[in-house]
This record gives structure tokens, C-alpha cells and sequence, in this order.
């Protein structure tokens, strides 16, 4: 049986996400801003959890219609499936936004959701529901009276990937990470460096894409405990998953940072991913670094005002990244920065940009192209 599942993103992701869902083989059906809405079956949960790198969380979905009163959300809410679904003693929360909507108190929504999924429950189950049992996180957003009901499949969002065991301040998402990999042009066989790789998120991130290791092999998800889906759907997911890593040859990625606290957690963070003997991280100032490969790749995600360091820090490493350019025109670099005045400090306008979120920050990445190396 078929599905229509979603998956969350941060805005500016969604072709990014919309890429990873059509490689793992599923058909997208459309694409709105912070969600693609896609068919998959049972195994597709399972997949789309354990693979996604870009996306929040995956939601299963269960409805869409125009509700403008109370009432009319009541009814339509009733009148959906839920017990092909949740069992009498699942554990069912409501939680959700409403935007730009004639029904605009979210504690009244909760309630009349809940109330006629209990009617609905109870009735299919001819049974009270004690709520004992495994989690159906319910998420609805009513966005200009168009009601979207799902069910969360995640639990804990995907960037929780599991091996971030030390932090240092503002580290960047594991999935906003990834994505700055997959707009790069980095690819297994190019030196990547990041030279203030904090707590090491994005070298990581390129090094388990490299490696093809799935982000969500190491943590679980809510949907493992659900009835419905068998037990060993999840299993041979995982064991596919793990068989798809590919640990045959080197990765050249290196990563540094002047502070030697983030060093240490950087390499205790790519120790837990399982990819430590892939990168080398130093510490050392950025305005230390010489990159002697020709047509590297830079990815960073450098100190800026809203998040973190001063104008001072922030001085020296756009110096640097400038220096870098200037003395070899085959290095790419891709820099995520909400600093106005970026292009003026590098010398030139980027050869793309994008604009991104990190955390609530509006950010921009900067693409330089390097030139191509003739062979």
C-alpha cells in the first residue's frame, strides 16, 4: 500500500531534499516552501529515516482540506482513518501552527482535533483508549485555511544524528551541514578543507556522504514501535543500510580551527560517526592555512556577528579566504555567512548564491567557482 509521505525542511533545502527522496526512488508529487510531499510504502518510512540527510523529519500524511470554523475541522478530522493507523492504546499528542487562518487559537485546535480523533478511535476500536502505548505524534499546520494533518514517523528531528558528543558554541545543524556539501561541488577524490571547522560537523557530514554511510544508522525513530509496520521491514532496512557503506579508499578532508577545545571535539565527534581516520584536523589560525592541492574545495562556516566572534575574527578569516583565492584561481569556496559586505571583502561578487537559514539566522552561501585545471 502506497502513502503520501512528507518530508520537513529547512527553507531553501527543498530541491535539495527533493533530490535525495528521487534517488532513493520515490515519486515526489509536489514541492512547497519546507516540505516535499512524496508516495512511499511501509519500507519508505524506514528508508526515508534512516537516508534522509537534508530533511527535519518525516511525517506520514493523513488529510488536506479548507476548514474555515471549528465544525468543519471537527468533521473532516472524524472522518479520516486513524484506527488503520494508530492502535486503541496508542499515545497520541496534537501539535501544530496556524498561519494567516480563519482559526487561529492553537489550544482550541489541539482540542477539537483530539476530541474528534477520540470519538473516531473509540468507536473503530470499540474500546477506551488508555494512551499506554507507542508515540503517533499528530503535527497539523493550517496555512490561509488549508488543513495539513500528518503523523510524525521521527521523533527526535533527523540532525540528530547521534555522534555529537562534545559541542562547542553555535554549531551548525548536521542537516544544513549536509546540504552545503550537496550544493558544493566536492566529491571523493578532491581535497575538502574547512578552516574553522568547530566541533567538525560539516567534515563529518562530507565524510559519511563519502563514505555512503546512512545519517540515521546509529539512532532510532518512533515509527520502529508502531504495529503496523513489521518488525522486519526495519530490520532489513538497517541491514541494507549498513551493507551501502563503502569504505574502500581514502578521503583527503581536512579541517581547522584556532581554538583547541573545538579540535578536541571535533575529533571525538567524527571518532563517534566512525569516519575519525578520515579527516585530519589541526589546530592552527586561519591565516596560517595553505592549501597546496590544485582545484580543492573550501566549505565553511565561518564566525559572523549574530552568531559568533567579533569584527576582528571575522576580519582575518575573510582575509584568508581572499589570500587562498588569490593564490590559486582552481580553488572553489563556499561560505554560509549572514555578514553583509561579504563579496565586497573577497574582491569579487560569488558565482552563486543562495539564501539559507541557519538556526532563525538568514544567511547567505556564497559559491566561488574555481577555474579548471586543464588535464
Amino acid at each position: 500500500m502506497k502513502y503520501e509521505l512528507i518530508a520537513t525542511t529547512t527553507f531553501g533545502l527543498e530541491a535539495v531534499a527533493r533530490r535525495e527522496l528521487e534517488k532513493l526512488g520515490y515519486e515526489v508529487l509536489k514541492t512547497e516552501d519546507g516540505k516535499i510531499t512524496y508516495l512511499g510504502d511501509l519500507e519508505a518510512i524506514a528508508k526515508s529515516n534512516l537516508w534522509l540527510r537534508t530533511s527535519d523529519r518525516v511525517l506520514l500524511k493523513m488529510g488536506e482540506t479548507k476548514v474555515k470554523n471549528f465544525e468543519e475541522l471537527f468533521q473532516y478530522v472524524k472522518e479520516l482513518p486513524w484506527e488503520e493507523i494508530i492502535p486503541k492504546d496508542g499515545c497520541f499528542v496534537v501539535n501544530g501552527t496556524t498561519v494567516k487562518s480563519t482559526l487561529t487559537s492553537l489550544p482550541a485546535i489541539q482540542r477539537t482535533i483530539k476530541k474528534a480523533m477520540v470519538l473516531r478511535l473509540s468507536e473503530a476500536h470499540k474500546s477506551e483508549l488508555p494512551e499506554t502505548g507507542a508515540e503517533y505524534p499528530i503535527r497539523f499546520t493550517l496555512l490561509k485555511d488549508v488543513l495539513t494533518i500528518s503523523i510524525d514517523t521521527t521523533g527526535a528531528g533527523l540532525h540528530k544524528r547521534g555522534y555529537r558528543v562534545q559541542n562547542v558554541e553555535a554549531p551548525i545543524k548536521e542537516t544544513l551541514a549536509a546540504a552545503l556539501i550537496e550544493l558544493s561541488f566536492w566529491k571523493r577524490g578532491r581535497l575538502l578543507v574547512d578552516p574553522c571547522c568547530g566541533s567538525g560537523t560539516i567534515l563529518i557530514e562530507a565524510a559519511m556522504i563519502g563514505r555512503n554511510i546512512a545519517p540515521g544508522l546509529c539512532r532510532n525513530f518512533l515509527s520502529e514501535k508502531w504495529q503496523i509496520i513489521p518488525e522486519e521491514i526495519w530490520k532489513r532496512a538497517r541491514k541494507d543500510s549498513a551493507e551501502s557503506a563503502d569504505y574502500e579508499g581514502e578521503l583527503s578532508i581536512r579541517g581547522y580551527d584556532i581554538d583547541p577545545k573545538a579540535v578536541a571535539a571535533a575529533e571525538e565527534n567524527a571518532d563517534a560517526a566512525g569516519v575519525r581516520d578520515d579527516i585530519c584536523f589541526e589546530r592552527m589560525s586561519v591565516s596560517k592555512i595553505n592549501i597546496p592541492e590544485k582545484s580543492s574545495i573550501i566549505i565553511t562556516n565561518p564566525p559572523y556577528g549574530q552568531r559568533i566572534g567579533s569584527e576582528e575574527e571575522m576580519e582575518i578569516v575573510d582575509k584568508a579566504l581572499r589570500r587562498l583565492m588569490s593564490e590559486d584561481e582552481s580553488l572553489s569556496v563556499f561560505a554560509i555567512t549572514s555578514e553583509k559586505g561579504f563579496e565586497k571583502k573577497m574582491g569579487r561578487k560569488a558565482d552563486r548564491r543562495r539564501k539559507l537559514y541557519n538556526g532563525r539566522i538568514e544567511t547567505t552561501y556564497y559559491q566561488y567557482h574555481g577555474k579548471k585545471q586543464r588535464p
